[in-house]
């Protein structure tokens, strides 16, 4: 579960490392997305998601993630936003990661 501190630092353009539990035959393990926040929607309601753009070898990959889900078990903050002048980054689906690094000021 995400404490409280963390929901209010998710905002479009951070980039964040997810940890999340996953079940897998009977074992469980963490597995960890990396990424930039794109969208976060519904505010802090019980069905609030976050949106996270990564690269997986050489493709995009998107998750969305529930905010009160038990399964993400923690999130990392590694960068804040630089001044991102729009709530949903969708557009960033269409930019190269050279282009992306230049318009928010970080690596994806």
């Amino acid at each position: 579960m995400i404490q409280e501190e963390d929901t209010a630092k998710i905002k479009s353009g951070a980039k964040v490392k997810v940890h999340e539990r996953v079940k897998e035959g009977g074992k469980e393990r963490i597995s960890i997305f990396e990424g930039v926040v794109i969208a976060r929607k519904h505010g802090s309601e019980p069905g609030a998601t976050f949106t996270v753009r990564g690269k997986l070898g050489e493709y995009g990959l998107e998750k969305t993630y529930p905010i009160h889900s038990p399964l993400v078990k923690k999130i990392e903050f590694l960068l804040s936003p630089k001044k991102v002048k729009r709530s949903k980054l969708y557009y960033l689906r269409k930019l190269s990661t050279k282009k992306v690094r230049e318009k928010i000021g970080q690596a994806l």
